[in-house]
């Protein structure tokens, strides 16, 4: 049987990104790499699936409930100083006209799922239509994340082989190259922006699978 504590260690911070914490790793390799890992065995798929899509559930209503509460206040003063004030403004009526498909459609569409949560409680969308999209939307993006980690990466690991440390390290060199060349692009055009804004943005766009979908739709 293999060993809970790597799944717990997924789950758990996959739950802490959807309460809204912002920790640089992107959610979206996280799920990624669980699917690799189950495609080798380490994790079993079901059982690794079903409790990644119960956390991103459990941290995402947290979130919503902190919103709605005597915490929203507080939450948005977070918010503000992450720089997604902007962002979630802009979902807010959207979210409001179109209830649960909607909070399902932003869940599953990137660049807008990190703020669906706080513009859905902003938004004041019902509680039940709110919980039904998050479910869904949760439940199709972490799935197809986890599908692709599970069928194509074990095989890009057996071909990459022992490059795999040198493109790894890599990888991070041409993202920290990215994030710092983002940041100076928008301190030109917008003023400084929040340390941890940049971070946000930059872990909300390097998903490779992501990346593919705005091609895509381009």
């Amino acid at each position: 049987m293999a060993d809970a504590a790597p799944l717990l260690a997924l789950a758990g911070l996959i739950l802490i990104k959807e309460v809204g914490v912002p920790v640089p790793v992107p959610g979206d390799l996280v799920v990624i790499g669980a699917g690799v890992a189950a495609s080798r065995g380490e994790l079993d798929p079901i059982v690794a699936l079903a409790a990644l899509i119960v956390a991103s559930v459990v941290g995402g209503s947290v979130q919503f409930g902190l919103l709605r509460s005597v915490a929203r206040p507080a939450m948005l003063r977070l918010l503000e100083r992450f720089g997604a004030a902007a962002r979630i403004e802009a979902q807010t009526e959207r979210l409001r006209r179109s209830g649960a498909r909607g909070v399902a459609a932003a869940r599953v569409t990137p660049g807008v799922r990190i703020v669906a949560i706080a513009a859905s409680a902003i938004a004041a969308v019902p509680a039940p239509a709110f919980f039904g999209g998050l479910i869904v939307g949760n439940a199709l993006f972490i799935a197809a994340h986890f599908g692709l980690g599970f069928v194509v990466g074990e095989p890009v690991v057996r071909i990459v082989g022992g490059a795999l440390g040198p493109l790894a390290l890599a990888f991070l060199g041409l993202a920290a190259i990215g994030l710092v060349g983002w940041a100076v692009l928008r301190r030109r055009r917008a003023g400084p922006p929040s340390t941890i804004a940049a971070i946000g943005a930059w872990a909300d766009a390097c998903c490779p699978a992501c990346l593919s979908l705005a091609v895509a739709r381009d």
